[in-house]
């Protein structure tokens, strides 16, 4: 699995323009939805009920919002970067322009964490992520959040 097989080019939202934490959300559950075929109500309840367990901002800008959703067979991925950075209640307290929503079948277990763990790995280069910030660019954005991780592992 790679973040490939996970994030399609329509799950990359270059330029998402919100105030909140919850509009983004919103944003990213109606995009989602229409990737998935599951309800944006129900996926923005389930990322907002796991915010509210503890806050999906890892530090540096960055957050992974994840759930489990009935519908899914495999992990689909969305990657939003947000306009102007916004409170996140991150564990560093800095607000967030970088997202990586990582939504699993109900059944997943060792999957989810699996895509986790390569999502945070693609996320946790600064060059990488200084790339993200800089581009506006879908297909850019995509490119170097599947390549990187395929980059990381052959070095």
């Amino acid at each position: 699995m790679s973040l490939f097989d996970i994030l399609p080019i329509e799950g990359v939202m270059p330029t998402v323009r919100v105030s909140h934490k919850k509009a983004l959300l919103e944003a990213i559950a109606e995009q989602a939805g229409r990737m998935t075929l599951i309800a944006p109500r129900v996926i923005f309840d389930t990322l907002l009920q796991r915010e509210r367990l503890g806050s999906t901002g890892i530090g540096g800008g960055i957050a992974i919002p994840h759930g489990k959703f009935d519908g899914l067979d495999r992990l689909v991925g969305l990657f939003a970067r947000v306009e102007k950075p916004i409170a996140f209640d991150s564990l560093d307290g800095e607000p967030v322009d970088l997202v990586f929503v990582l939504m699993a079948p109900e059944s997943a277990g060792a999957d989810h964490l699996k895509g986790l763990a390569k999502v945070a790995r693609a996320l946790r280069n600064p060059a990488t992520t200084a790339k993200l910030r800089a581009t506006r660019d879908a297909d850019a954005i995509h490119a170097l959040l599947t390549q990187s991780v395929e980059t990381s592992k052959a070095a």
